[in-house]
């Protein structure tokens, strides 16, 4: 079985060659007619090797910077040069139709000091000390170009079919010279398959950290700490956008790195009480993950962060509200309002931007809301059309979104309770559907503008106009369009109420 892996990968590289040579010969050829080496490398060979090679290329060279940057302008006039600093120049090559965008990076090697959360910059004049200065052996596998010699002097092919993630050199040195290789570590399990598996086996085998990286990742998860906010918040993100973020998750949270990144995670891993009358809602949630995941074709932009943000994190504000009430029941009243709270702070501190943090929030805030409307139905007084276009309205734009979390949150095992709860939120949407077809609600506003308002009631603009567009948006929630000359008798009835009795 190893070795057909290891000749379905050696085919599928050879496939993918096939495909990306007129490129690769035409950039190997000008490096070597000016007396340098040039490598695809890193997860371009990865990729190639499993068959998943993209329009995206990774070359590296023993030119130095300005090299680079002279020969690529033979073959591009869309350049950048944004990380030559670090080594880096990059284009876009256009062959026979085909855009391909490419990076050359001079051999180097980053390491950190102890205190430092920016890397010292450092080149390289051999491929061999530029490979065992990467990450992880299946991201150390080269191509010299134009002869096309593979070159592995640290076992990445074997890993690569073995499905195994192993650091070129000992994890602890290649930690401390780069601590984000360790939550690599865990986005390249969530997001890999081990390559070159035969037809048998179509699925693949996730990769898994070997046992001396695991250790390491426990032994250094403080090291993280010297990291930016920045570069953490995006492979996070990557973690979550991959296809199986559990496994990514869960080996954050098992070494002891999500501790120090998103600590209200781990926390979620409360003690069950001794009757078992809560969920563990660490499972929960990441199972919530999944099933959000499952539903995100509703979603026009897939895979999307926001959703997967909002379904990890939505139960975060249970650990601090959690109370054992009387009989043995366990109550977490207010954990929306508490962990959107929780969440705006994380997000904030981890550098998401401002319109990722409030989205989140506000789906945090709101994933308990339809309970109200699910009551209802089973006897507690069913929702108004007005109770319904406050739901509407105070989603927003993230009703969508909203849709998916609050189906997603449903993980019990009673298929009878599984049922009601998925019957009660078709009805909300159906009525949600009826409404917005009837009142426009996806553009809900007054039916009077700012300008209508003033002129109306003869005011300037200031706060008085914000409080009568107020009244008539709360008038338009309750019983729905008003049409602009019955607005104008309720407006006109509020002012006279507002003024001073004489």
């Amino acid at each position: 079985m190893f070795s057909a892996r290891l000749n379905q990968a050696q085919a599928n590289a050879v496939a993918q060659l096939v495909r990306i040579a007129p490129v690769v010969d035409r950039l190997g050829a000008l490096f070597s007619k000016a007396g340098h080496e040039l490598y695809l490398v890193g997860g371009s060979v990865r990729d190639a090797l499993l068959g998943e090679l993209g329009h995206d290329l990774d070359f590296t060279t023993s030119a130095r910077p300005d090299d680079i940057e002279k020969l690529l302008r033979r073959v591009s006039r869309a350049l950048w040069t944004i990380g030559k600093e670090y080594g880096t120049v990059g284009c876009k090559v256009v062959e026979y139709g085909v855009t391909w965008v490419i990076e050359v990076t001079t051999f180097r090697s980053d390491a950190y000091s102890a205190d430092s959360r920016k890397p010292a910059v450092a080149f390289g004049d051999t491929i061999d000390g530029d490979l065992v200065r990467r990450d992880f052996t299946v991201n150390a596998m080269a191509l010299s170009l134009p002869d096309k010699q593979f070159v592995d002097p640290y076992g990445g092919l074997e890993d690569l079919a073995a499905g195994v993630l192993r650091t070129p050199s000992a994890p602890e040195v290649s930690f401390s010279d780069d601590p984000l290789r360790m939550m690599r570590a865990a986005r390249l399990a969530a997001q890999l398959r081990s390559g070159g598996r035969p037809p048998e086996a179509p699925a693949g085998r996730m990769f898994r950290p070997a046992p001396e990286v695991v250790a390491a990742m426990r032994g250094m998860a403080d090291r993280i700490e010297i990291i930016s906010r920045e570069r953490v918040r995006d492979e996070l993100a990557k973690i979550l956008l991959s296809d199986h973020p559990r496994v990514g998750l869960d080996l954050l949270v098992s070494t002891g790195l999500a501790d120090r990144v998103l600590p209200e995670l781990p926390a979620l891993r409360l003690e069950r009480d001794e009757h078992h009358r809560h969920k563990d809602v660490y499972e929960h949630s990441l199972t919530v993950l999944e099933q959000a995941i499952d539903l995100e074709f509703r979603l026009s932009e897939r895979p999307d962060l926001i959703l997967r943000l909002a379904a990890l994190l939505h139960d975060v504000g249970k650990p601090a509200t959690r109370r054992f009430e009387a009989g043995g029941k366990v109550s977490f009243h207010h954990h929306d309002v508490v962990g959107a709270k929780l969440v705006r702070a994380r997000l904030t501190e981890l550098r998401f931007s401002n319109d990722e943090v409030k989205a989140v929030t506000d789906l945090v805030a709101l994933h308990l809301r339809f309970h109200g409307y699910l009551n209802g139905l089973e006897g507690a007084g069913e929702w108004t059309d007005s109770a319904v276009r406050r739901y509407v309205r105070d989603a927003g734009d993230q009703l969508a979104r909203l849709h998916i979390l609050t189906r997603a949150d449903c993980t019990t095992r009673n298929l009878a309770k599984a049922a009601r709860l998925r019957a009660a939120y078709d009805d909300l949407e159906r009525r949600i559907e009826t409404l917005a077809a009837q009142e426009e609600l996806d553009s809900m506003r007054p039916d009077l503008d700012g300008r209508q308002i003033m002129a109306l009631l003869d005011i300037p603009p200031g706060p008085t106009v914000g409080k009568a567009y107020s009244f008539l948006l709360e008038r338009r929630m309750e019983d729905g369009p008003l049409g602009e000359d019955r607005a104008r008798e309720e407006l006109l009835a509020w002012w006279a109420a507002q003024q001073p009795t004489p």
